[in-house]
């Protein structure tokens, strides 16, 4: 090592010398050649500018080694593109005794995945001196053997090649021995001892010999043996081999332990001149355990598994020395012979990971290697993918195979692959390998937002809260990630002239629709919305769904009685009867409607009340006010009537209206009754009033103010005799059927024979001619006696208070 560093100079002068390049005529192959052993980060060629690039370009494109199956030799250095050695190089570790010596691997520029083969031949140096296998050896000659006679010596071995290896041997200086060197076709040099002169035993039995082997490097490199040459008496017969080379072809699958083949020599000679014993020699000591010798039967067999892909022939030299000591060799030659024991290899050089779903066809998704140790067919590797995939694959050169797209990618569909490429050889039986490779395919903004339905239909109830949700649209999008992100809106801005975020609005995030105000069925019964549902893709792409909202009607209005009105003018408004008015004589109509709509409009009428019970009965769908006896000369003069109105809404709304009934025979009697009203007889006041003074005959006081409220009373009744009087003349030409005053009372004598029925849904008045409906009829005082089925519970307690309401209409007819 020494040496090898003293003339380090020497070779960099070799390598400034010797650098070569250049292209290969059929690939763009490039070829260099370097001496071994130089330190990591020599220059071996100028790779950026042998393809044509600036040194800063190889990182920019890409550009890189890459190789097979052995450890990486070489690198490239980013700073001015030139191709270093990546350590130390030893020719005899990498290509043994096979000259010469050519490293091979490719160039990838990753942004066109184009590839270039590059060649490097190692150069051998002398950095290896001869040794041999045994430095020490003893050799016995027969005193008897003639001169010119050639003894074997010791194998020697030198890992250099050519003339670095051994060239000549040299013995010390003596007077029987020279040396001579043997040499083979393409083989090693072996040396040989050559008797010059006879041996005298009894002279001198031992000869100390030192043996120099010289290898033709500068400077020259030396291996030193001792020889010990033993005189021995005669034996004049050698071992004889059966024949000088011994070959041999065996698979690299034998057994451990299978004999390879038998070596045989005879020996004419008798007893102990006739033992022979086998033995390798020259050769290594991986080939030693490798191999083993039978010492007594010359049988080879295998010690270790053969590889065909570790070597592929085996040279070895058995001797054959009988026990006196003359000897013979022999050469065997074991050819190993391949078999398909290795499964082809995929090595994905570059590629990705991802391929957006636009890609179109023939982008190239990775680029990998196939190979196999094998040999011939069994090395001849096919590759390929399922039918089935969107894929295929291209063939480049030197077992390079590109993937690449066949077809349009859709990732809604499919969103991600994984592709076996399967490579087989042609081996009996074939071996394969499958190699996964996983592609995701990346979103593109290829799919509109689509909404679940069509349309949407929402029914929301009158007078909601304000600021609850109503409903919730949802929209989804195959797409993934900010594609799919979905945000709602609404397209309208105005609404009947008002801004809709006045009455709507709506989570952009989750598509939940929000009432901003108290809806009301009276105001607006729908509303027509359109819903926009927009991604977050670039470009945003986006889709519309058409809304209607439906109102729906609460009970939340009274009934309003449109007939009865209240007078303006103070006075009491009263309908006419005359008391010839047969059974179901139509009265008056109560007329009544209802902002509502459906069943909360439904109008349902009832009599709740009444000065004289079972004589008037009220239609419950028409409100008619009609006779429901004949009339009694003891029925009062002026009939009081409470009609409700109720809807059938949850819960039901309900209004009332007074109605005040003049009973006569005919008008002009129905003003001669009311003016010449007398008053009832007040004997019984008088009387309680005369019987309550004698039991307080001490308070004269009290009798007197009596005596002045009865004179009060009469002056009065005396004033509206003359007011009756006066009104009666006056109106004696008026017809029937208008309006009459009496006394500050109004009435209307109309008489109905249809019915008006007014509802806020159609917003016009209808007239329909229903069976008229008598449930609701207050019972007379017999009635309530014989408990009569349709009396409601107001009428019972009405019956009950009959007397009691009575007396109060008469004492208010007197004051009237």
């Amino acid at each position: 090592m020494a040496a090898l560093q003293r003339r380090a100079p020497c070779y960099e002068l070799l390598l400034l010398f010797n650098l070569l390049w250049w292209w290969g005529s059929e690939a763009g192959q490039l070829r260099y050649s370097i001496p071994e052993e130089l330190d990591k980060g020599s220059f071996v060629g100028s790779i950026a500018k042998d393809l044509g690039l600036e040194p800063r370009q190889l990182a920019e494109r890409g550009v890189r080694i890459v190789s097979r199956g052995r450890s990486q030799l070489f690198s490239l250095n980013p700073r001015n593109g030139s191709l270093v050695t990546a350590g130390r190089i030893d020719r005899e570790e990498l290509c043994a005794q096979s000259a010469p010596c050519l490293v091979s691997f490719n160039i990838l520029v990753e942004d066109k995945l184009n590839l270039y083969p590059v060649e490097v031949e190692i150069v051998d140096i002398n950095d290896n001196a001869p040794r041999f296998l045994k430095e020490e050896m003893e050799l016995k000659i027969l005193e008897n053997a003639a001169p010119s006679s050639r003894f074997l010596l010791m194998g020697v071995y030198d890992p250099d090649v050519g003339v670095n290896s051994i060239q000549s041997f040299k013995l010390n200086s003596n007077s029987h021995f020279s040396v001579h060197v043997k040499s083979q076709a393409h083989g090693p040099k072996y040396p040989e001892l050559v008797l010059e002169h006879a041996l005298d035993r009894e002279g001198e039995a031992f000869h100390h010999l030192v043996l120099v082997a010289l290898d033709g490097g500068d400077p020259v490199r030396t291996g030193v043996a001792r020889i010990l040459v033993t005189v021995l008496d005669v034996n004049d017969n050698a071992p004889v081999f059966s024949q000088p080379v011994y070959r041999v072809s065996v698979p690299e699958n034998l057994p451990v332990g299978t004999r390879v083949l038998t070596v045989n020599a005879t020996d004419q000679d008798e007893g102990v001149h006739a033992e022979i014993r086998y033995s390798f020699v020259t050769i290594t000591k991986e080939i030693s355990h490798i191999f083993s010798l039978d010492t007594s039967t010359g049988e080879i067999s295998t010690s270790e598994t053969l590889d065909y892909e570790d070597s592929k022939f085996y040279e070895l030299d058995v001797e054959a020395r009988d026990q006196p000591g003359l000897q013979d060799r022999a050469k065997v030659l074991i050819t190993v012979l391949d078999v398909n024991d290795n499964a082809p290899e995929v090595v994905v050089t570059s590629g990705s990971r991802a391929i957006p779903e636009n890609a179109p066809p023939g982008t190239v998704i990775a680029l990998f290697q196939v190979y196999d140790k094998d040999s011939e067919q069994n090395g001849l590797v096919t590759c390929s993918i399922s039918e089935s995939l969107p894929f295929k694959l291209e063939e480049s050169l030197d077992n390079y195979f590109r993937l690449v797209t066949n077809s349009e990618l859709d990732r809604e569909q499919v969103p991600s692959y994984n592709i076996t490429v399967t490579a087989t050889d042609k081996g009996m039986p074939p071996l394969s390998t499958a190699r996964l490779i996983s592609l995701h395919v990346a979103d593109i903004n290829d799919n509109p937002p689509v909404f679940t339905r069509s349309s949407y239909s929402v029914y929301v109830p009158e007078n909601n809260a304000k600021g609850i949700s109503i409903f919730s649209l949802n929209a989804v999008d195959p797409d993934s990630e900010e594609n799919a992100e979905i945000i709602y809106s609404l397209a309208q801005e105005t609404l009947q002239g008002t801004p809709l975020s006045s009455f709507l609005s709506i989570n952009s995030n989750t598509g939940v629709l929000y009432a901003l105000c108290s809806f009301d069925y009276e105001q607006f019964r729908d509303l027509n919305l359109l819903v926009t549902a927009n991604d977050r893709g670039k470009p945003p792409l986006s889709s519309n769904v058409s809304l209607n909202l439906f109102v729906l009607d609460q009970n939340d209005n009274t009934p309003e009685i449109l007939y009865p009105t209240l007078p303006t003018d103070g006075s009491t408004g009263v309908e006419l009867a005359p008391r010839s008015a047969e059974p179901g004589y139509l009265v008056t109509k109560v007329v009544a409607v209802d902002k509502d709509s459906g069943q909360n409009a439904w109008l349902s009428y009832r009599l709740i009340k009444a000065s004289e019970p079972g004589l008037f009965s009220v239609g419950l769908h028409t409100g008619e006010v009609r006779t429901a006896r004949v009339l009694l000369d003891r029925d009062s003069l002026k009939q009081n009537l409470i009609v409700a109105v109720q809807d059938h809404g949850q819960p039901p709304l309900s209004a009332t209206v007074t109605l005040t009934v003049a009973v006569a025979s005919s008008i002009p009697d129905i003003l001669a009754d009311l003016g010449s009203l007398d008053i009832p007889p007040k004997s019984d006041d008088s009387s309680l009033t005369m019987y309550l003074v004698v039991a307080v005959a001490t308070v004269s006081c009290i009798f007197f103010t009596f005596v002045m409220g009865l004179l009060v009373l009469r002056l009065c009744h005396w004033h509206k005799s003359r007011l009756l009087k006066a009104t009666r003349k006056g109106v004696s030409n008026v017809a029937t059927s208008h309006f009459v005053g009496i006394d500050g009372v109004q009435a209307f004598l109309q008489t109905y024979s249809h019915e008006v029925s007014l509802t806020a849904d159609s917003r016009k008045s209808h007239l329909i001619f229903p069976q008229p409906n008598y449930a609701h009829t207050l019972i007379s005082q017999e009635g309530c006696e014989k408990n009569e089925p349709l009396l409601i519970q107001e009428d019972l307690t009405f019956c009950k208070d009959e007397d009691a309401l009575d007396q109060i209409h008469k004492s208010l007819l007197l004051i009237v």
